[in-house]
């Protein structure tokens, strides 16, 4: 019998890719999504099964009940992210009680796996930088504590009710529907007009992954049987400098990245890049 997934989030950065590459499978897909969000997601095909919801964190367990009916797979990409200002927004806390909420009620309801987006941000960014999944948790914003939160609860919860339950942590992403205020985006957008980039040291080492490989991780996982958490990246560290002069390469613009212009913030970590596994 052909399995049935459940998908949060199918609008928005992540969820989009990964609903793409869910139809590569023989699934039966249910969307979670806000109506006027419905046109930012990829066609949907004739698999796949559209449940309204405002606000799917704010629903009732009875809602919930009804959506999960003959769900086999939950993959729960939906959480707050609005640039610059998710990393300690309050509405961390209505994804936490929502989310827990979701994987209660699907608990109940029979559901066999569970797939989780969490972050690079859950570990502890004090040492080297080169994360591992044994590496120590130590979240330090409130997007964070929520993700670990969820990791915790959602992996005592499963263990005890016999479901297979996967935690993807990401790293840094870009590619196609990444908002413009992020990084890439805005060095693009700024070197296309002929504009000044105004730009840190660039010193900084992060772990740029495509959200189209990164997406198709995340499906491949919801049909094998890997369980715990996983870390979604690529394994190398690219400095900030290099990925910004890279893109102003491909516009002959290299003149137009000023480096040092903005301070370097005194949270942010020297390294971030992830060991696959």
């Amino acid at each position: 019998m052909k399995k049935t997934i459940l998908l949060t989030g199918a609008s928005g950065f992540v969820g989009r890719q990964v609903y793409k590459r869910l139809q590569n499978y023989d699934f039966n897909i249910v969307i979670v999504s806000r109506e006027k969000s419905l046109a930012k997601i990829a066609g949907p095909n004739k698999n796949t099964n559209i449940l309204l919801s405002e606000n799917l964190f704010r629903e009732s367990l009875s809602w919930w009940e009804s959506a999960l009916q003959n769900v086999d797979i939950i993959i729960h990409c939906a959480w707050y992210a609005e640039p610059g200002l998710y990393l300690q927004s309050e509405k961390n806390l209505e994804c936490l009680t929502g989310t827990l909420n979701i994987a209660n009620v699907g608990s109940k309801i029979g559901i066999k796996k569970f797939i989780g987006i969490g972050s690079c941000f859950e570990y502890d960014l004090t040492g080297s930088g080169i994360l591992g999944v044994e590496s120590p948790l130590k979240p330090k914003t409130l997007y964070a504590c929520t993700k670990v939160s969820v990791f915790y609860t959602l992996g005592a919860l499963f263990s005890t009710r016999n479901i297979d339950f996967a935690w993807c942590r990401l790293f840094y992403l870009y590619g196609d529907g990444e908002d413009s205020r992020r990084f890439i985006p805005y060095l693009h957008h700024k070197i296309s007009k002929g504009e000044i980039a105004e730009l840190t040291s660039g010193n900084q080492i992060r772990d740029y992954i495509n959200i189209e490989d990164a997406s198709a991780y995340i499906a491949e996982i919801s049909i094998g049987n890997r369980t715990g958490p996983i870390n979604i990246c690529s394994g190398r560290g690219q400095t900030i400098r290099s990925i910004a002069e890279g893109i102003a390469n491909q516009y002959g613009r290299l003149d137009l990245l000023k480096f040092g212009v903005r301070d370097d913030n005194l949270v942010d970590p020297p390294i971030i890049v992830g060991i696959p596994n």
